[in-house]
């Protein structure tokens, strides 16, 4: 008989959609599951928010109390989707309590605050995982396997980029997001942490960085709720106003330790860009490259193609592919943000059963705020920034 792990989620906004989703959906997808996830208990603010929650993404109980749920023995994970601030107070409490851990990312406010939490998950030996989802995309994942089989080379060079345009708008709400005492950063924790996932998880760890970091909207109308709405409604300029104290944009050179090098672009502030994650890679025998906004396609060229077939080719993922015996039986029928959930709900699942850790892990969560940690210090100073 297949075993049930229950689950306690922790926020109930935009990114506890996309997880009650994953837990619905997963074993649809992967079947025979490793476990069934349980929508037990949904967490919010208010009573009330967690009951509106719990009917909405199908969990048998709402609660106010977080605290008290993370004692229940009843539940055997807890999912943290909350605003940033909160990461590192209720993932210490879930492991002193031996509750097996999945957090949203960034995984805190900085590598300090990061180490606290890891720290707390290895002593507890529970499992872990940090929710870079993006690397769960069927052709990254296929990116990784060319570079593992050697079929690019040796990596010379890693460009990355993550443009959004939601918060370009001025007159754009004072999301917490905005808050360096609730974010802990702006575009480096929110957008750029994934680009530097991706850049370890294909490339290597990142030695050392060379950074500039702007501010470009020094003050934003406050909001007229508590609720996140990001910047992309309630759009006005009368009215009162707060300070940004955070980055909205961000470029830096890279080094990593394998020898290669590269740069790595994030900013909120680009009109027309939506959600534009992109990266190239340059090997010594071909090249690969991928935008998520066209995720289902992987751009791939290799050097020893003959003189008549050279130029990048368009591989369209499906079965054949990382993952994708799971999902849908035609290539190119189309995966979206939601199948990257359900695939990492699939990887943290299967790694509390088999007793092991998944990746990302806490530390990679921990050494990629050591990485935004480098890249802020090193826009403050202007100078080449080691990392760690």
């Amino acid at each position: 008989m297949t075993r049930t792990l229950n689950i306690a989620m922790i926020g109930g906004g935009f990114m506890g959609k996309a997880h009650a989703l994953a837990y619905a959906a997963m074993p649809m997808f992967f079947w025979p599951a490793p476990a069934i996830p349980h929508r037990k208990v949904v967490v919010d603010v208010t009573a009330e928010l967690a009951e509106a929650a719990r009917r909405r993404y199908g969990f048998d109980e709402g609660s106010h109390d977080w605290k008290s749920v993370i004692e229940r023995k009843d539940i055997d994970a807890i999912d943290i989707v909350t605003p940033n601030d909160s990461h590192a107070e209720i993932a210490i409490a879930a492991a002193k309590a031996g509750k097996h851990i999945i957090c949203e990312k960034p995984l805190a406010r900085g590598g300090e605050e990061a180490k606290t939490m890891l720290d707390a998950v290895e002593k507890a030996g529970v499992t872990h995982m940090v929710a870079f989802n993006y690397r769960r995309t069927p052709a990254v994942a296929l990116a990784r396997k060319y570079i593992e089989e050697g079929r690019i080379g040796t990596i010379l060079s890693f460009r990355g980029t993550y443009l959004q345009d939601w918060s370009a708008d001025p007159n754009g709400p004072l999301s917490w997001r905005f808050q360096k005492k609730i974010a802990g950063s702006g575009a480096v924790g929110d957008i750029g942490t994934h680009v530097i996932d991706l850049a370890r998880y294909l490339i290597g760890e990142i030695t050392a960085v060379n950074s500039i970091v702007k501010t470009y909207i020094a003050s934003r109308p406050l909001q007229s709720s508590g609720f996140d709405q990001l910047a992309a409604s309630d759009k006005s300029g009368k009215g009162p106003r707060g300070p940004v104290d955070v980055d909205d944009e961000m470029l830096t050179l890279v080094k990593f330790a394998g020898g290669a090098t590269g740069s790595i672009e994030a900013t909120r502030n680009a009109y027309g860009r939506n959600n534009f994650i992109t990266f190239e890679i340059h090997g010594d025998k071909g090249s690969i490259a991928f935008n998520y906004e066209r995720m289902d396609e992987l751009e791939v060229m290799f050097a020893d193609d003959p003189g008549d077939a050279r130029g990048f080719r368009t591989v369209y993922t499906g079965p054949a592919h990382p993952y994708g015996g799971a999902l849908w039986p035609i290539p190119a029928l189309g995966t979206g943000y939601g199948e990257t959930k359900i695939i990492e709900c699939f990887d943290f699942v299967s790694a509390i059963v088999k007793g092991e850790q998944p990746s990302p892990n806490f530390r990679d969560g921990w050494i990629t705020e050591l990485v935004a940690d480098a890249i802020l210090k090193s826009g403050e100073t202007q100078t080449w920034v080691a990392v760690g």
